[in-house]
């Protein structure tokens, strides 16, 4: 069998929720190359989060791999050998594994050849042998780096998967949008507003509280904006400390929101200010304007094809891949001025307004 006449797929994206939604263009490729193709996604607990959202998936498999820094630790290898039997069962034409290139994807390709998966893809950095039966060398970082969803879409390009249409992909259910909407309608909000999301899982992706509440003062006090705060709840101690430093009145709908009506409250939003997580990725997917307070700690999760603006401070130690700031400072955030961030906001508002009022 070759990867043209494969029609029952397995899609590897062992990530968060913005690294699946960051492979949804290379899902369309997919499907485009081969319309009654089915994917079947293998995701991490966090990622399939997200998998009911993406119309280019077929069924979800959830599989917390012990080669996950998240993945609680293991009393035996059970689920492992119950997960290639489950794999087997499916009886899948081929296996495609996207990853960073920082991760590793040969336990992925080991246990989809103990499946007996006949075809196998990925990116990897040393010859994988009978792993992989196609294997693309990983040229990041040594010859460049690139946007995360270019390289998940280079990778599938390599197997005649092709799509014009490359922007993120995501699904609202109309129920969650009409919920939203009503309770919208409570907070009696004036023409500009704008979600605020203020969390990270990773401690060095996080503008400070002291500096979202003066940027949530400003927007509501000199420029006539409302703000709803949004979160789970990892955010509700962030935003309670926030509100409780701002001098203005601002919405919360910390832990009031699935997933789901989440994604409806930004597609509904004139504006997104998020930190360079999640909710910056869905913004991109629904084509909501997005100001990305974008730690420098790696550059390949910029907002894609979304209007934006991405705020840091250039930094010596950039790039640095670390969850906690290795230098202590936090200068590529902490420098931000506050405002930096409500100019940011109003310019791009402004800007796509404009463009709206063109198109129209």
């Amino acid at each position: 069998m070759s990867w043209n006449q494969a029609k029952n797929l397995l899609c590897i994206r062992l990530d968060t929720i913005g690294d699946v939604l960051m492979t949804t263009p290379a899902f369309r490729a997919l499907k485009t190359a081969l319309p009654d193709r089915r994917l079947t996604l293998l995701t991490s607990s966090a990622g399939a989060a997200i998998a009911p959202l993406i119309p280019e998936i077929d069924q979800t498999i959830v599989y917390d791999s012990p080669w996950l820094k998240a993945t609680a630790p293991r009393e035996s290898p059970r689920p492992e050998y119950d997960m290639i039997d489950l794999l087997r069962q499916h009886q899948f034409d081929g296996a495609i594994i996207f990853t960073v290139y920082s991760q590793n994807p040969l336990p992925s390709a080991f246990l989809c050849y103990l499946a007996e998966i006949p075809l196998r893809l990925a990116h990897c950095h040393e010859n994988p042998y009978q792993l992989l039966t196609d294997w693309i060398k990983d040229p990041e970082p040594d010859r460049g780096i690139r946007h995360e969803v270019q390289r998940q879409l280079d990778l599938v390009t390599e197997i005649g998967a092709t799509a014009e249409n490359q922007h993120l992909s995501l699904r609202v259910d109309p129920r969650a949008h009409d919920r939203v909407s009503h309770l919208l309608s409570s907070f009696n909000l004036p023409k500009r507003w704008v979600v605020m999301h203020t969390g990270a899982t990773a401690p060095s992706r996080r503008y400070s509280i002291e500096q979202f509440a003066i940027v949530a003062d400003q927007l509501i006090l000199e420029h006539d904006f409302a703000v709803i705060f949004t979160g789970t709840a990892i955010e509700l101690d962030i935003v309670a400390q926030i509100r409780a430093k701002m001098q203005a009145t601002a919405h919360s709908l910390v832990c009031q929101l699935s997933l789901g009506e989440f994604a409806a409250l930004i597609e509904l939003a004139p504006v997104v200010i998020s930190n360079n997580t999640a909710p910056a990725h869905l913004a991109a997917a629904l084509g909501t304007p997005v100001v990305d307070l974008y730690a420098l700690t790696n550059p390949q999760h910029t907002p894609w094809q979304v209007p934006h603006r991405l705020l840091f401070q250039d930094v010596p130690c950039k790039y640095c891949y670390k969850s906690i700031c290795p230098e202590g400072h936090h200068n590529c955030l902490a420098q931000v001025a506050p405002e930096t961030v409500v100019k940011a906001t109003c310019e791009l508002l402004e800007e796509v307004t404009q463009m709206l009022e063109v198109s129209a």
